[in-house]
Order: structure tokens, then sequence, then C-alpha cells
């Protein structure tokens, strides 16, 4: 099953919207085939797993990190693959959230004679598809809240100066980020101070462009700004409010620039309908980079999901220098932002910590009659 979660890997930017699956099939302890999902609308992990195999499959064991899915989709349902290869035993990460199949994949193979068990490295299978059992569960993106800072907390020297905080190793990192997500959000005060393109930018690898969304609740966004004339078929998003100029926007929608105009909230947009309203696009992941405000706005409206942090080993001070997080702050500690750390480690020069928001995670469990691989090997 770790190799079935090191190949669902590398469909990591390509997959989206639906999930990273891998699948290993094994025979008598020897590895005779293994696949990932590559890419959205390719064939499932299982189906190139099986193409793959050395030899025949009927009597062997597959290992998946995900439920064979049991619909018509954009390809046939892999259960009827799995049994008409005469597979004998189907070993599963974790049950699919996706009410198509939800389980329904589980009682088919049964169904047919299938010996099947479930919760095989779950909680890592799921950490993997975060931003899809949030999306397909809530009809939401998955939010990352990415921050760079001094060891003192400063994103920025007291002039603004903020080029470059981290360094080399960490900044490659984020262009990972970004092949990652769906999209990329920063606040109308990052682009009028930076102008980024908001691409993304791997060394020796092409890599997948992020949706650009800029919140900018009267659209100020200057018509040249970089973001605005980024690579082809990668139309920018503006959400923005009733405030904003009619005249303006249809200028920017001239630009082929995305316009969605949402209601007010107390700092601006109100960002918990834009999450809705970027759901129902199909956008399943979101990588928040800036600036202060409107990361004090996303965590106050409860959309964020993870904070990853890097820390560069410099102190600038100042007592008007910019932190990570803006807006008013609280006032009790009661009210902080409470996290759970995950990962701490080194990026060159840089410390990335990565930690999760602790609040309710909303979870599907096995039904039917699949064993989990505890019980299986209990009765063995």
């Amino acid at each position: 099953m770790r190799r079935a979660l090191e190949l669902a890997r590398q469909g990591i930017g390509y997959t989206s919207p639906n999930p990273l699956v891998g699948a290993v099939l094994v025979r008598n302890g020897r590895i005779i085939g293994e696949g990932a999902h590559q890419q959205y609308g390719g064939p499932h992990a299982e189906v190139n797993a099986i193409n793959s195999a050395t030899e025949s499959v009927a009597g062997a064991e597959l290992y998946v990190t995900l439920e064979p899915c049991n619909h018509q989709g954009k390809t046939p349902p892999c259960t009827e693959l799995v049994i008409r290869s005469g597979i004998r035993r189907v070993v599963i990460a974790m049950e699919d959230p996706n009410p198509k199949v939800s389980g329904r994949g589980i009682k088919c193979l049964e169904k047919a004679g299938i010996d099947v068990c479930c919760g095989v490295l779950e909680n890592e299978a799921r950490a993997l598809n975060r931003p899809f059992i949030k999306h397909i569960a809530q009809g939401v993106p998955y939010v990352l809240l990415k921050t760079a800072m001094t060891l003192d907390g400063k994103i920025a020297t007291v002039t603004g100066e903020s080029r470059w905080i981290s360094g080399a190793s960490a900044r490659a990192y984020v262009h990972e980020l970004r092949h990652q997500y769906t999209a990329i959000m920063v606040g109308i005060g990052t682009v009028l101070a930076d102008d980024p393109s908001l691409t993304t930018r791997r060394e020796g690898r092409e890599g997948v462009h992020p949706i650009p969304i800029i919140v900018d609740s009267t659209a100020r966004i200057p018509l040249q700004a970089k973001v605005l004339h980024g690579p082809t078929g990668v139309s920018p998003i503006l959400a923005t409010t009733a405030a904003a100029p009619p005249e303006k926007l249809r200028q920017l929608q001239a630009l082929g620039c995305q316009v969605t105009v949402l209601p007010d909230a107390e700092n601006g947009v109100d960002l918990q309908e834009l999450m809705r309203v970027l759901g129902s696009r199909g956008i399943d992941s979101i990588l928040l980079e800036g600036g202060g405000e409107l990361a004090a706005s996303a965590l106050q409206s409860g959309i964020v999901d993870e904070v990853q942090t890097i820390i560069a080993p410099k102190i600038l001070g100042g007592r008007t220098a910019r932190t990570p997080v803006g807006g008013i702050g609280i006032a009790r500690l009661d009210q902080a932002v409470a996290l759970s750390y995950q990962e701490v480690r080194q990026l060159g020069e840089d410390l990335l910590i990565k930690a999760q928001v602790n609040q309710p995670e909303k979870r599907t469990h096995a039904k039917g009659g699949a064993a989990s691989c505890l019980q299986e090997s209990s009765r063995k």
C-alpha cells in the first residue's frame, strides 16, 4: 500500500478535480503490475495496473488507495474490470467519499465473491486527498494558507521590501505548491504592491499554472497588471462586489477576466460565498498566498484548512513592519485560531512548518460488509 500511495503522487497537479489514486497488483508476494491515475479523464489506477501486468492477474491481489468506482464517469466502472480480470482479493486504503461510489464499489466486489478489506494506511490516503475529500463532501475548495516570514515574524522591512525573505529552495517549493493546487488567491494589496504573475515555474520541468483569483472589492486592479495577461488558457477570476464600477468590470471581462460579483462582508468580499461559487465551478483547492489582510479575513471567515509557514533565519525588527496576518487582531487568547502541527522540516536555509486548522472533519466510513484488515488478519 505504501508503494500504491507513492504511485498516486505521480498524478499531483494533473488529476484535479479527480482524486490521486495508485494501485499495485501482487501475486505470491511479488509485484506483477502497478499504475496510477495520471490525468483527469484518463484511465484510472486500477486500469493502468492491470494493463501493465507482466503475467495473468487471475488470482492476484489488488492494493488500491481508494475504493474502486462502480459508476460510469469519463471512464467505465473499475469494478467491472477487476471482476472480469479474476482478481481474488482487493485491499483498499479508504472508502471513496463520493456519494456515487461510497461503499457501492466494495459491495459490488463482494457480491462477485472477491475478498475485500478496507482501512490499510487510511490516514495516509486521506492526507493525500484532502482537497478531493473536502470538495466532494462539502462542495467547497480546500484552502492552504502559505506564508513566508523572518524569525521575528516579519514579511517585509519597514520600507516594504520583501524580495526575498526566503531562500531559493523555499521559493522552488512554493512553485511545487502552485503546480499542485487548482487555483491561487491573493488580495488586491498584493497585486498593487508586487504585480505578481502567479504562474508556476519549475526548474527543468513543466508545471500546471493555477487559476489566479484576485479578491478586490472595488476593482482597483490595473488593466495592465501581469496577472491579467498570463498564460493562454488560464482565465483569472476577479472576486468583487457591487461597489466596483460597472465600466471597469466590462474592461476586465474584455481582457478575458472572469468577473464574479459577490455580497459584501464585514471586511470586503464575502469569502464563504466565494468558496461556494468556486466549488460549484469545480475548483477543489486554493493556495492562498497573500497578503496579511486577506489572510486575516480568510482565517476569520473559517475557510482555511491548512497553514504552511516558511521561516527564514533573519531578523528585521520594526514595530510597523508587516506581519503574515493583519486585520484588527483578537482580544482574547481563547479566540485564537488553533492549529495542530503536522510536519517540520528544512528547506535549504529556511524552515517549513505545516499545520492543520483544528476544525471538525466530515468523514465517511465504510458501509457494507468489507472487513478491516485487522479483522481480516485475526481470522487467519
